[in-house]
Order: C-alpha cells, then sequence, then structure tokens
C-alpha cells in the first residue's frame, strides 16, 4: 500500500470515529481534574463504553498499519481512560488513614511472634550488660560507646549522677540533652541497620539489637551501683518506652524478611521476599514514626516533666496507646481483607 493510500485510509478511520474519542477525551480529563465523583451517571456509563470503543479502534489500528500519529494519540487516550477508570480514586489523605488504622496495625498483629521474639532479644542483652557491670565494673567502657557516655562513668558520683537526671543542673552542664540526643541518633541509625540487614538470614539484626540490649544494661547498671535505680528508669521511660520498641520493631521487620530468606517455603527466595516485604516495611514504617514520636518527647515532655514518679507514668501510657492502637485499630476493617 502507496503512503497516500495509507493517508486516505487513515483519514477515513479517524473520521468516523473521532467524535467518540473526543467525547472520551473530555469526560476523561474532567474525571482527571475533579475527580470521578464529578461526573454524572450517564458521563461515567458513556467513558466506560467509550473506553472499550476505543480500545477496539487501537487494536484495528495496530492490525491495519495506520499512520504512527494516529496510533499515537489512541495509545495515549487509552492509557489516561484507563486510569480514570481502573486505577484506584482514593486520595492521598485516605491512603495515610488507611495505612495508619488498618495496615500497621494489622501487620504489626500478625507479626507479634516476632515483635515479641525481638523484644526477648533486647530483654537479654539488657540482662547480660547488667550481669556483665556486676560482675566486674569496668565492662561498663567496653560496653558504652564514648560518644554516648554523655561524661558519665565509673568515676562519676552520685550527685554528678543526679545533675545530669533532672534540669536543675541540666540546664547549666547541657549533658542530659547532649546524651539523649547522641542515643536518639544512635538508636535511629541502629533501627535502619537492624531492619536492612534482617535479609542476611536474620543474624546481624540480631546481633545489633541484642548489642544494643547490652548498652542499656550496663548504662542501667551504672546508675543502679550509685542508688539511682528508679530515677535512672523513670527518666529513660518517657521516650524509652518508644525508642527502644521502634528498634524492637525494626528488628522483627528485618527478622520477617530474614525469614523469607531462610524459609522461601514453596516459592523462590525472590517471591518470598517480594510477599514478606509487604508487613515488613509497614513495621519499618512504624519503627519511623515512633522514633519521631520519641524525638518529640525527648526534647519536651523530660524537660517539662521533673517528677520521677510522674516520669515512669506518663511512659507507661504512652507504652499503653501504643498497645492500644497496634492491638484494636482497623480489627473489623481487616477482616474483610483492607490491609
Amino acid at each position: 500500500m502507496s503512503v497516500a493510500q495509507n493517508l486516505i485510509r487513515s483519514a477515513r478511520f479517524r473520521a468516523e470515529r473521532e467524535a467518540d474519542w473526543r467525547r472520551l477525551e473530555a469526560i476523561v480529563t474532567k474525571a482527571e481534574r475533579r475527580g470521578l465523583k464529578a461526573l454524572g451517571f450517564d458521563e461515567a456509563q458513556a467513558m466506560a463504553t467509550l473506553y472499550r470503543q476505543a480500545m477496539a479502534s487501537l487494536s484495528m489500528a495496530r492490525e491495519i498499519s495506520l499512520d504512527r500519529a494516529l496510533l499515537a494519540y489512541l495509545e495515549a487516550l487509552c492509557a489516561r481512560a484507563y486510569l480514570a477508570v481502573y486505577a484506584p480514586q482514593e486520595r492521598l489523605g485516605g491512603m495515610i488513614g488507611r495505612l495508619l488504622v488498618v495496615g500497621i496495625p494489622g501487620a504489626a498483629r500478625r507479626l507479634f511472634p516476632l515483635i515479641l521474639i525481638s523484644y526477648a532479644i533486647m530483654a537479654l542483652g539488657g540482662l547480660a550488660g547488667w550481669m556483665l557491670f556486676q560482675n566486674d565494673p569496668t565492662w561498663y567502657d567496653t560496653l558504652m560507646p564514648a560518644g554516648m557516655a554523655g561524661g558519665r562513668g565509673l568515676e562519676s558520683s552520685r550527685e554528678e549522677l543526679l545533675a545530669v537526671i533532672y534540669s536543675g543542673q541540666e540546664a547549666q552542664s547541657g549533658q542530659l540533652a547532649a546524651f539523649a540526643s547522641v542515643l536518639f541518633s544512635h538508636n535511629a541509625r541502629i533501627a535502619i541497620l537492624i531492619f536492612s540487614l534482617g535479609v542476611l538470614a536474620c543474624v546481624p539484626g540480631t546481633v545489633l539489637t541484642f548489642l544494643n540490649g547490652l548498652t542499656i544494661g550496663a548504662f542501667v547498671a551504672l546508675h543502679a551501683d550509685r542508688g539511682l535505680l528508679y530515677d535512672i528508669v523513670a527518666w529513660l521511660s518517657i521516650h524509652g518506652v518508644t525508642e527502644l520498641s521502634a528498634v524492637v520493631i525494626a528488628c522483627a521487620g528485618g527478622l520477617h524478611l530474614g525469614q523469607a530468606v531462610l524459609f522461601p517455603g514453596e516459592v523462590r527466595r525472590r517471591d518470598a521476599l517480594r510477599r514478606n516485604a509487604r508487613d515488613a516495611v509497614k513495621l519499618a514504617l512504624l519503627a519511623a514514626l515512633m522514633l519521631v514520636v520519641a524525638a518529640a518527647l525527648e526534647g519536651f515532655g523530660r524537660q517539662l516533666i521533673q517528677d520521677p514518679g510522674a516520669r515512669l507514668r506518663t511512659g507507661l501510657a504512652i507504652g499503653a496507646l501504643w498497645v492500644v492502637w497496634l492491638g484494636l485499630s482497623g480489627r473489623g476493617r481487616a477482616g474483610r481483607g483492607l490491609t
């Protein structure tokens, strides 16, 4: 077929159907700008019908090798119409709300056994750090990174430790604020590493979680040795319940990825990783959210609340709020497959 004949055929093909294409284009443009809710019943029905007709026209145009400009136009129009008809119409706010109400809590409940295991790993590390200090206090210098010590070490007296727990001397020394900042940065890095390294057969993430527990255990043991166990637990509780839980949850997400490597089941490891990543990523998002909340608590809550009893109650109450949200939110909707 000559070029002239092809152009004539394309022009005829287009003239017979162009009115419907233009109408479909107008309806799709309205849906893109104002949403499907802006369409009337007749417009929505016409869009579905015209979309099917446009797809048939595109298929025919490809078979008879019409000119490229017409093919490009139809391909673009059909792609836009497909998105308008079939793509999810939920707005960003709705997607975030569904993630917070259903997605993240559902993932936390499904992976609750791994979360418990992660808590146990950190608790064992804390117990080991405590016992090592009790057996030989010089372990403190080995277990506590110099940048995290905040000036507190084996030579610190009870009065010096008290000076950085309560804000009367904190404003002058700045040691507590510096330690809090370093501790948050340390735990944020640890959480990222624990999650990302979990895919390596779970081992690195488990070790890092245990080592984090060792550090906390030795730190608490130092204060307990000076008769300040209640004070340091109360000081840590306001942000620590949230911040350390974030590390634990990141560990659980990493373990879930590691399970796909160790026990892929009857599918390929690549497919098992893709499957497990759905819930693991939700736990990573939860850990990130908890770290942000912990930073706010660290920056304001602890400075505003000086009574150790009030600090402890606040930390436990915040922990209870996390449990209620993750344990109860979206249960009915999760049952309908909306996770």
